[in-house]
């Protein structure tokens, strides 16, 4: 089943303070079921690096949400996926990173206000001290959930032979490859985490590095 192309943009202000405001956007596009899908809002900490929150299962939506709503820039990717029941098979989108949210912001200033929503059990890191996202990698998942390629979460994958994408919509992103069911995945992963995701590609993209 396929659904007709729909892109959704909200632009919502929030006074805070002195008549300072804080401006967001939400962009969600559905396609075909074969496509990943994205939440991604836009706030003001452009300046500041990204940070993993680990939050309760199933709550990746409602703390993204809520962080939107304190002025956070907030990356939720998704992916779509069809969910058979008995009567009817429905396309749903679910979190490329399950249980994790990724969140900008300036851990010595503002963290209280982050780990303090509801949902939120704590910001990634080593021990008490929150640890940043590598640029590449946050980036490289950036690009990946709005290319409109296929994509979908992947085991873990630490090693392997890199290459690099030279040409198409993900060119620029370092990955491992690998063969799935005569199509070539990209697997690229956030190494804080532990979590890897994979998307198709052609592999005349490729090149090793």
């Amino acid at each position: 089943m396929f659904l007709r192309p729909l892109l959704v943009s909200l632009l919502v202000w929030r006074s805070l303070g002195r008549a300072a405001a804080t401006t967001w956007t939400a962009e969600f596009e559905i396609e075909n079921a074969n496509r990943p899908a994205r939440v991604w809002f836009r706030g003001q900490m452009s300046d500041c690096n990204w940070f993993a929150l680990q939050v309760r299962p199933s709550a990746e939506q409602t703390v993204t949400t809520q962080l939107t709503y304190k002025g956070y820039d907030v990356f939720l990717p998704t992916y779509r996926t069809r969910r058979v029941w008995s009567d009817r098979i429905k396309v749903v989108d679910l979190p490329l990173f399950p249980s994790y949210v990724f969140c900008r912001f300036n851990p010595a200033d503002r963290s209280t206000p982050v780990v303090a929503t509801p949902g939120v059990l704590k910001i990634v890191g080593f021990g008490s001290t929150p640890a940043a996202i590598d640029d590449q990698e946050i980036s490289a998942i950036q690009q990946i959930a709005t290319s409109r390629l296929s994509a979908g979460p992947w085991p873990f994958l630490g090693a392997g032979t890199r290459v690099r994408i030279q040409s198409g919509p993900l060119a620029g992103i370092d990955g491992c490859v690998v063969e799935l069911k005569s199509e070539t995945q990209l697997v690229v992963s956030i190494s804080l985490l532990q979590r890897s995701i994979a998307v198709g590609i052609d592999p005349a993209w490729v090149r090793a590095v």
